[in-house]
């Protein structure tokens, strides 16, 4: 291997000089190549074996390989779901000394595939349909944190399945961009016009091949993506106004986005003379976020969706009494003894055995959410307490034996909440 060969990573695995860089890749010997599908690319990508994991090797310029190296870390920083980049290599030469392109290595995503190697046989309509769902919440994840694609397709994607459904990954970003302040609507638009287009193409391609299930009309379901991407853009990034007395449609409105997979990462509530506005920054957050934050504000140790519907709470709030700029830590502690504490000691002591504080807090916000649907206007939070512990909590089994020991925060009894202590009695 020519000595002049440079790498720049984060960290260089050592078995990487061992690969035949020396070569044109179309030239790589048999040994050196992983065999896995490939989608439909413009430059050369060839599958190599190491050190027990699979990496992508991308013969292009320089230039763009260091540029789609920086963006690629970029994307995995504001937790974009891509391909991970391990290496740009530059100053090939072959035995002759003869220049070879520059490459870019990103680590192959297990369990991933491209598109087309997704279906057996014959691409059917409602495959399609999902694949192109889950491209549209890629873009719209894309365009939250205001990256520009400028070349959206199936085949720049990858996908894992997921529970029936498809989770999309960005495999191919060099002709990405990221706007600081933000995409304008036009560059919304012309990433999901080229969207559009580009997967009619790569559709109408299998049709002509004869891979597409007769019924698959590849312009309907091209244009599939735009209606999922607006419905989803709308719900993650539209004000929606109510009446006061309809706080209930906060939890709602996080309810939704918490089904689409977001979280919220801020909560802002504004109101005027029209009425009451919310604005809510969605953010995609990792497995086990929310355990891990609402046991360093508040030491409670709850499930994962426990802890998202404690935290949920707990960030209205803060926004519903302007405690934005304090603290975090000083914000959770007063939700903590205002909020929390005085609702689980409010459960009567032969209850308190049924479920851990956690669980219900839980169902008595879930509880006092579908009352205020059902009424049309904000429960009391001592009427909702009354209400739950008499309509459901008194008729779950006793579930003391799966709390072992007891938390301190059920031991003490106090019969009913008295006096404004809670935030929600107050707004």
């Amino acid at each position: 291997m020519p000595g002049a060969l440079n790498i720049t990573a984060a960290t260089v695995d050592p078995a990487l000089l061992d690969l035949p860089w020396e070569l044109p890749l179309e030239n790589w010997p048999n040994e050196a190549i992983a065999s896995l599908p490939k989608g439909i690319s413009r430059h050369l990508v060839r599958f190599a074996n190491l050190s027990g994991y699979v990496i992508a090797v991308k013969e292009t310029t320089s230039e763009m390989a260091k540029g789609e190296y920086d963006m690629l870390r970029t994307l995995q920083r504001l937790d974009i779901p891509c391909v991970d980049p391990l290496a740009v290599i530059t100053n090939r030469t072959d035995k002759k000394n003869r220049e070879l392109p520059s490459v870019l290595v990103t680590r192959h995503l297990k369990f991933s595939l491209p598109y087309r190697a997704l279906f057996q046989g014959t691409l059917r309509p409602d495959t399609a349909t999902r694949l192109v769902d889950a491209l549209a919440v890629l873009l719209v994840r894309l365009h939250i944190v205001g990256f520009f694609w400028g070349d959206v397709s199936l085949s720049n994607t990858l996908f894992r399945r997921d529970a029936g459904a498809f989770a999309a990954y960005l495999v191919d970003a060099e002709t990405g961009k990221i706007y600081e302040g933000g995409l304008s609507n036009g560059q919304r638009e012309n990433d999901l016009e080229i969207a559009r287009v580009n997967i009619a193409g790569e559709l109408l391609d299998l049709e002509a091949g004869g891979r597409a299930d007769p019924e698959l009309d590849p312009v309907t379901v091209s244009n599939g993506i735009v209606a999922a991407y607006r419905s989803l853009w709308k719900e993650l990034t539209g004000s929606e106004s109510f009446d006061a007395s309809e706080r209930w449609r906060i939890t709602e409105r996080v309810h939704r986005l918490n089904d689409l997979g977001f979280d919220i990462e801020e909560l802002a509530i504004k109101t005027t003379n029209e009425g009451t506005t919310v604005r809510i920054q969605p953010k995609v957050v990792d497995a086990g976020h929310h355990q891990r934050r609402l046991l360093r504000l508040t030491g409670l140790d709850a499930g994962e969706n426990q802890a998202r519907r404690l935290l949920n709470d707990l960030d209205a709030y803060s926004a519903s009494f302007g405690k934005d700029g304090f603290d975090e830590e000083m914000a959770a502690h007063e939700w903590l003894i205002r909020v929390f504490e005085p609702v689980i000691k409010a459960i009567p002591r032969e209850l308190r055995g049924k479920l851990e504080p956690a669980e219900i807090f839980h169902q008595l916000l879930e509880h006092r959410w579908f009352l205020a649907q059902d009424e049309g206007r904000d429960i009391p939070l001592a009427e909702a307490v009354s209400s739950y512990v008499n309509t459901v909590l008194r008729h779950r089994r006793d579930e003391a034996t799966m709390i072992v020991p007891p938390t301190e925060s059920i031991t003490v009894a106090t019969p009913t909440i008295t006096g404004p202590v809670d935030w929600r009695d107050l707004v």
